[in-house]
């Protein structure tokens, strides 16, 4: 999900708010599927597609219904609210005594000697290819219009790409990637609830933000690899701040709206009193120098 936020808000520069929609969708679409006795694997691929279409629709009403981007991806968001409800046909879809792809990795996994970090093995190779994926894909033609289209559109629309087409990809693959997360969630969690998705988009911001504080993103390899370890990160600054003693799960939306603003400012105060720091180290050599030269006439 991080990864599909870092495609829209880093590479495309556009502040896709489908991701909200989008994350219930792959969540709602797999549920469902699962649910009428479909194959875990092809249900999770089947709500990857639906969370790209979804994507699809926001690209086109941005490029071509010349809608503001923010209002575009707000647009889905609440139509796609409509259509989980119709996917599921009610709030909610429970996946107890279900097949999903966790309860084939534990059975998988089962008797060995990593029976009981079989899903984290698993989740940790299967997100090291999509990464892989990612990075691979930015590297090809169309992954770098996308790049460029983000960085700068006016000039790479001078060498005649078209950038609608590149930004309706890019929309695309983020929200096919926040889909896919949907539904490995849904399977996880053993059941899809239509408000799963509220508030993914400051979640996967949050991983983002950390991530490139934390390690940078001086190279796409860098940033994909930071925005995982971002991820990983949040979870564990949520998991510490749960335990206090007067926070409650409930608490956990504000908890995340404070992550992101500590991770916006603290890079620009850290930053300010470096440069504060040397200015006075300079100021101090200067004086130091300057006493010298005195005492030099002095003498």
């Amino acid at each position: 999900m991080a990864l599909g936020v870092y495609l829209t808000f880093r590479i495309l520069n556009f502040p896709d708010l489908t991701v909200d929609g989008s994350f219930t969708t792959g969540g709602a679409l797999a549920a469902t599927m699962i649910a009428a006795g479909y194959h875990p694997l092809l249900s999770t691929v089947a709500a990857m597609l639906l969370g790209g279409m979804a994507g699809l629709i926001t690209g086109i009403l941005h490029t071509k219904g010349k809608i503001n981007a923010l209002l575009a991806g707000i647009l889905s968001m609440i139509a796609l609210y409509s259509i989980n409800l119709r996917i599921m046909g009610k709030a909610n879809v429970p996946l107890l005594g279900e097949e999903t792809l966790f309860s084939q990795i534990t059975d998988l996994f089962k008797g060995s000697f990593a029976e009981k970090a079989g899903i984290i093995i698993t989740m940790a190779v299967f997100v090291l290819i999509i990464k892989w994926i990612v990075d691979w894909f930015m590297h090809t033609e169309i992954g770098l219009a996308i790049r460029a289209t983000g960085d700068n559109e006016r000039m790479i629309r001078s060498f005649s790409t078209n950038t609608d087409n590149t930004k309706i990809i890019g929309l695309s693959l983020s929200n096919g990637l926040v889909a896919l997360s949907g539904a490995l969630m849904a399977q996880y969690q053993g059941f899809s609830d239509v408000n799963m998705g509220i508030g993914m988009i400051i979640i996967g911001l949050a991983s983002v933000i950390i991530g490139e504080a934390l390690f940078g993103h001086s190279s796409i390899f860098r940033a994909t690899l930071a925005v995982i370890g971002g991820a990983i990160v949040y979870r564990i600054i949520i998991a510490i701040a749960l335990r206090i003693e007067w926070l409650e799960a409930s608490d956990m939306k504000l908890i995340t709206a404070l992550i992101v603003v500590i991770a916006l400012i603290w890079p620009k105060l850290w930053a300010s009193w470096k440069e504060k720091r040397t200015r006075a180290a300079l100021q101090q050599q200067i004086t130091q120098e300057d006493k010298a030269v005195r005492g030099d006439h002095h003498a």
